[in-house]
């Protein structure tokens, strides 16, 4: 009976983030695709190529990733919880909501920021990173083109200081409300910075990040391993990695061989025998030049 009640619940929560994930969607294009088709950097259309992967890889991350993601973030605050000792985070705890919430942007940001670099340097998180950069365009959804293991880990990443120096009150009544304001808001601004918009801002893009910013992030091999903040660019400042030049990138993608279908990208980096084999044709001319 356990069990079956178990089960139930599951269910009735992955059909409840299937709905919330249509909708967020049906925003998102609502938002995005008016102004991708009015500002954009490059004309490609909604139903770019590669359109249906990334949908795809839309539901898989909205809906079946945030099961496992939620029970590691859940097993992390209550190890930290035993594992620290109680003065250690009340200072934190005890500042106000709205105190709490910036701090946590900002140190979420550098738990992301290296997550993120993290990914691009260490050859096993690069595998699955990969999946990220095989794009061959920039748009509002290759935001979420990852693959699960490598959106848990940089997620566990941001989540891991906001534990540890306390700023997340595990035992209060709202636990998970920093954490999930945190990714929630930084998930709406990634979505903006890899939307095809040909949007500068100004002197804000030393305090904020922006489309141009990511989309050097995106060049092919080029210029990859900068510009690893989702959000404040001064993490890059910091660590030596900012280079947002006056110009936009010419080609997208990556020379790391990856398979065109969901499927492929999905095994590619668990066991390479096992996905289907890359397409012959060179990554470097899936790059988008710049007309």
């Amino acid at each position: 009976m356990n069990s079956f009640l178990a089960s139930h619940h599951l269910l009735s929560a992955l059909l409840s983030q299937t709905l919330q994930s249509f909708f967020a969607l049906a925003v998102l294009v609502a938002v995005f695709a008016p102004l991708e088709h009015f500002f954009s950097v490059r004309r490609v259309g909604l139903f770019h190529k590669g359109w249906t992967v990334d949908l795809g890889w839309y539901f898989i991350n909205g809906v079946i990733t945030i099961v496992p993601l939620s029970f590691l973030a859940a097993f992390l605050a209550a190890g930290v919880h035993k594992l620290l000792p109680s003065g250690f985070t009340e200072a934190s705890a005890a500042l106000p909501l709205w105190a709490r919430m910036c701090a946590a942007m900002a140190v979420g940001e550098f738990g992301y920021y290296w997550g993120h670099r993290w990914a691009h340097e260490i050859p096993l998180l690069w595998r699955f990173h990969a999946v990220h950069h095989s794009a061959a365009g920039v748009n509002f959804l290759v935001n979420t083109r990852a693959h699960p293991v490598d959106m848990i880990f940089t997620r566990l990443c941001m989540l891991a200081p906001l534990y540890a120096i306390g700023l997340v009150d595990t035992v209060g009544p709202n636990p998970s409300l920093i954490p999930a304001l945190v990714l929630i808001v930084g998930s709406v601004w990634s979505f903006f910075i890899h939307a095809n918009l040909r949007v500068r801002l100004g002197l804000f893009e030393e305090v904020l990040t922006s489309p141009a910013f990511h989309h050097w992030h995106h060049t092919y091999e080029d210029h990859k391993d900068h510009n690893y903040a989702t959000m404040l660019p001064f993490m890059d400042r910091l660590f030596g990695t900012f280079y947002l030049p006056k110009t936009w990138p010419e080609a997208y993608g990556t020379a790391t061989p990856m398979p065109d279908s969901l499927i492929g990208q999905l095994l590619e980096p668990l066991a390479p025998t096992l996905a289907p084999q890359p397409v012959a044709e060179s990554q470097a001319s899936y790059g988008q030049r710049l007309d």
